[in-house]
């Protein structure tokens, strides 16, 4: 496959940010016209069989379910009795992402987002636990790692994106802690299964967006070296847009995960085939974004929910022939990929 070099229009100081300010609201590759970053050109793949379609956490009409537990309900049990419970549900959430990975593999969905509380009150501060507590934790960690194997052998992408309770960069620093415990089991789970992304959030502009951004990369400092390889950072449509982040992104090494929908939403100046070039070059890796479309349309009242399925004409453009996975936030779930698979004309292909 011969990659064509597409360059998008040049525009200078590519180590001087705008400032930072709310774009207007906006359909699909509408955006003012400003004086942004310097965007690298893309490597477009001509024969459009490099987007790589992402599933997230869970299924609409496959039987396949994944359980969770309520701190509230274990906490009347006897820890050996919650320990127990909560193992069963742990191999429980093993099968379900196996069968979840080999639906995937036979339905040409390249990649899937695994719900973070698949080890159910992991970090919980009262009923969290150490998998070697579980009666089965061996088999349960064993059983992971071959659904690692298998994703690896059917060339999978596997990622997880953290509860909104994850703030690297809170003014409490209880809040950060956890969140950075919660980053490292994640990690931990991550390298089970092979998942190469962990996809947070900005966090709060508490004021002053400058300083709540060196918190954030503050934040990054404190993870280990395996839970920040994998850390990527996702621009959303109330605080922080592609502009704001990319300097973080910069200073820390963090990929950025270009959440189209939310840049829709939030925009900053940059054009959509600017804001890919920006976020494709911070990757050392496949780049991973976000689609979605709105459910009452662009011109509805809250364009920010997401609707069941994706309009194909929300998909991106100059996203077409990229090498890049495309997680597809839609409420349809597994029913919304398939249609846009078939809708993009990528077949099978993973």
């Amino acid at each position: 496959m011969t990659p064509v070099r597409v360059a998008p229009a040049a525009f200078p100081g590519y180590k001087k940010l705008p400032d930072p300010r709310r774009g207007r609201r906006a359909g699909p590759g509408r955006f003012p016209s400003s004086d942004p970053l310097r965007a690298p050109a893309l490597d477009i793949a001509t024969d459009g069989n490099g987007i790589r379609l992402g599933l997230c956490c869970t299924f609409r009409d496959e039987p396949i379910k994944f359980f969770t537990a309520t701190a509230g309900h274990l906490g009347k049990k006897p820890r050996a009795e919650a320990l127990a419970r909560l193992g069963e549900l742990c191999l429980a959430n093993a099968e379900a992402l196996m069968a979840a990975l080999r639906f995937c593999a036979e339905s040409g969905i390249g990649c899937f987002r695994v719900n973070s509380q698949i080890l159910p009150l992991k970090t919980h501060p009262q009923a969290g636990y150490r998998v070697e507590e579980l009666p089965e934790g061996d088999a349960i960690v064993r059983r992971f790692h071959e659904c690692g194997a298998f994703a690896r052998s059917r060339g999978l992408r596997t990622c997880l994106h953290p509860d909104q309770f994850v703030v690297l960069n809170s003014q409490r620093p209880d809040v950060v802690a956890s969140s950075v415990a919660e980053l490292e089991y994640q990690a931990e789970f991550a390298d089970w299964i092979g998942a190469d992304v962990l996809i947070v959030h900005g966090g709060g502009a508490f004021g002053d967006k400058p300083a709540a951004l060196e918190a954030f990369c503050r934040g990054v400092d404190r993870l280990s070296p395996a839970a920040r390889s994998r850390l990527a950072v996702e621009n959303d449509d109330r605080v922080y847009t592609p502009t704001e982040l990319l300097p973080a992104c910069r200073s820390t090494g963090l990929p950025l995960v270009y959440d189209v929908h939310h840049h829709r939403c939030l925009g900053d100046g940059l054009s959509i085939e600017e804001a890919t070039a920006l976020a494709v070059a911070t990757w050392d890796r496949e780049p991973l974004f976000h689609l979605s479309s709105p459910i009452e349309g662009w011109d509805g009242p809250k364009p920010s929910r997401h609707h069941d399925f994706i309009d194909v004409g929300d998909f991106p453009a100059c996203w077409r022939g990229l090498a890049l996975t495309v997680e597809v936030e839609a409420k349809a779930k597994e029913a919304a990929v398939l249609k846009l698979r078939d809708e993009l004309g990528l077949g099978d292909l993973p």
